[in-house]
């Protein structure tokens, strides 16, 4: 407010000034007298002071139109000058138009329209790092992905522009399906961009799919280096690749060296059971037994698994049935109310024929938890007691359409997987197999899941069927297969629900 008055206090006197000078001029007497070949010309003051300022008005007209007639001479030579920016601006300004125009229309699907736009830019502007990008998308949206790896090619040739089309022409291999080129590609780029998040996942993925672990592991320490994964989530995953690697030795034939990297592997990540599987049976090896019990009583509390208990047995595997679950009470004890530490205690006393312990073992799991093993088990149990071999039939019948409990289960794709992987076999992911329910669809049955001890009996009604007391008792973590015809099962399955 106060601004707008002081501006207008200095127009009014700038106009009183203007007018009080003018009529001085005008009051003044005398003038300026100019001759001109013979002829007087008398100028008042006032009107020498309007000539002045007409003959500057002339002189500035003067030198600018000498200023355009050099700039012609100069634009038409070829130098650049005011009319030359001139028209540059406007051809950018046309170019840098058709550019948005183009990503535009790429956003939204049109990819002829983007394609012709970026024609149209690459006309006006001729930067190249710019309209080469706009056209390779362009020509990805329009499905000419023939154009697109063209165009991609042309940014090879710039350093500025190496990256984006190392990544272009690598995202094209991996939708062709030519994983070992992209590779190749993606490696590549993480060399010139090893700080780029997606090229770092990119590359990673492909080096698991490969089974290069090594590579696999230097990759997910740049990550951790560049701040791009979490430090609990890079131990985990540079376990998973340990434990990988370590099988790839012991493929080999370095047990040692398996044994140190499946060691250092459950160091990483505890609660990993395959590294704490294969740690175990590194210090069995090494003759280091309480280390191995060590390691998969840690495991055990972590995450019961029939694995942990199939290697624990392996430390002693010459015991008697009584000895061994004197032993095994070290893992029994630590989750007692887990589903898992029930069926192995049951199991347990089943092979050491001590059928009404393993039923108290069982506990109410056949009501909260019928799955197939759970009910096997059971089968087991009825058959040492010496019930009649219907009721065992029908445990099995049950068993055969029971759900399968826990399983290796991917966790993207729900996909099941008889033994654990470092990366899915469905959708390719690394780390996402984890002990669980599968999809009440899914029938696969691991062998990680094999009942350990069962009591194998006849199941046909032959009169040399063995008794129950002479039952053979099946050693531990070894799998009964009982296969029964059509014919056979629909007769279990009326006897079972008789």
């Amino acid at each position: 407010m106060l601004w707008s008055l002081i501006k207008i206090l200095l127009f009014v006197g700038v106009i009183v000034a203007i007018t009080w000078g003018l009529g001085m001029l005008l009051e003044t007497s005398g003038g300026v007298r100019v001759s001109v070949a013979n002829t007087e010309f008398t100028f008042t003051p006032l009107m020498t002071i309007l000539g002045l300022v007409a003959m500057l008005a002339a002189f500035w007209v003067l030198l600018k139109v000498i200023g355009l007639l050099s700039a012609t001479f100069h634009f038409l030579n070829g130098d650049e000058t005011a009319i030359s920016r001139y028209f540059t601006r406007n051809r950018e300004r046309k170019g840098f138009e058709a550019l948005a125009d183009g990503l535009m229309a790429v956003a939204s699907g049109e990819g002829r329209t983007a394609m012709a736009k970026a024609a149209k830019a690459e006309k006006y502007l001729a930067r190249p790092e710019l309209t080469n990008l706009l056209a390779a998308q362009a020509a990805e949206t329009a499905g000419d992905s023939k154009k697109a790896q063209e165009v991609y090619k042309r940014l090879l040739t710039d350093e500025r522009t190496r990256f984006v089309g190392v990544r272009g022409i690598m995202k094209q291999k991996l939708a062709e399906g030519d994983t070992d080129t992209a590779l190749k590609l993606a490696e590549k780029a993480f060399a010139l961009k090893p700080k780029h998040e997606d090229t770092q996942d990119v590359l990673l993925s492909l080096q698991a799919k490969s089974e290069d672990w090594t590579g696999a592991r230097k990759t997910l320490n740049a990550k951790l280096k560049h701040g791009s994964l979490p430090r609990d989530v890079h131990r985990r995953r540079d376990a998973v690749l340990a434990l990988s690697e370590a099988k790839d030795v012991m493929l080999e034939g370095s047990s040692i060296e398996a044994r140190e990297t499946a060691i250092e592997a459950n160091r990483l990540s505890p609660d990993l059971i395959p590294a704490a599987v294969l740690a175990a049976r590194g210090y069995i090896e090494q003759g280091k037994p309480k280390y191995a019990a060590r390691v998969i009583k840690k495991a055990w509390g972590a995450q019961p698994h029939p694995d942990l208990a199939a290697v624990f047995a392996e430390i002693a595997p010459d015991e008697s049935p009584e000895a061994r679950i004197k032993r095994f009470s070290v893992l029994t004890r630590v989750s007692p109310e887990h589903a898992e530490t029930k069926m192995l205690l049951a199991e347990l006393n089943i092979a050491a024929e001590d059928f009404p312990a393993a039923r108290r073992a069982i506990g109410d799991l056949v009501e909260t938890a019928p799955t197939a093993r759970v009910l096997t088990i059971m089968a087991a149990v009825e058959r040492g007691e010496g019930a009649d071999d219907a009721v065992v039939r029908g445990w099995l019948t049950r068993a055969l359409s029971a759900p399968r409990g826990p399983q290796w289960v991917c966790e993207k794709c729900q996909n099941v997987h008889a033994h654990w992987a470092p990366t899915c076999a469905g959708c390719g992911s690394l780390d996402t197999l984890s002990w669980t329910d599968a999809p009440e669809t899914s029938v696969s049955m691991p062998a990680g899941t094999a009942m350990l001890p069962l009591i194998v009996g006849a199941l046909d009604n032959t009169p040399d069927a063995p008794a129950a007391e002479d039952a053979e008792v099946v050693p531990d973590h070894e799998v009964i297969v009982v296969e029964l015809d059509d014919d056979a099962a629909e007769k279990a399955a009326d006897q079972g629900q008789k």
